[in-house]
């Protein structure tokens, strides 16, 4: 998902386990060392993570309300523009999850924080 199809910055909440997070054996070219403890769990699996121009910024979780959460875990390039972007897409996932919950299977330490 994209903050805004024009705009040449990406916003994304990724979905927990998802191909990039979990297939990269070294991830320090797109997600800082000291953020795997809060978005990993015990087993090594990703939860939902919140990326911004190709690096994992920080995660996200959905409140049993139905409510998105997010929280920035690297602010590296992190601007009013991206805080706005990402507020925009949690919205987005928010509409488009309707009724429907998730919550990952393996449930990682920022992610129950949030949820």
């Amino acid at each position: 998902m994209t903050a805004d199809a024009r705009s040449s910055t990406r916003s994304s909440p990724g979905p927990p386990s998802c191909p990039p997070s979990m297939g990269w054996q070294q991830r320090d070219w797109y997600l800082a060392p000291e953020l795997r403890a809060a978005l990993f769990d015990y087993s090594g699996n990703v939860g939902p993570t919140v990326w911004w121009n190709g690096r994992v910024v920080g995660g996200w979780a959905q409140r049993p309300d139905g409510d998105i959460a997010w929280r920035l875990l690297d602010t590296t390039g992190i601007d009013g523009e991206a805080e706005r972007a990402i507020t925009a897409e949690a919205e987005r996932l928010r509409g488009w999850l309707g009724a429907t919950r998730v919550t990952p299977r393996f449930r990682t330490p920022l992610e129950r924080e949030l949820g």
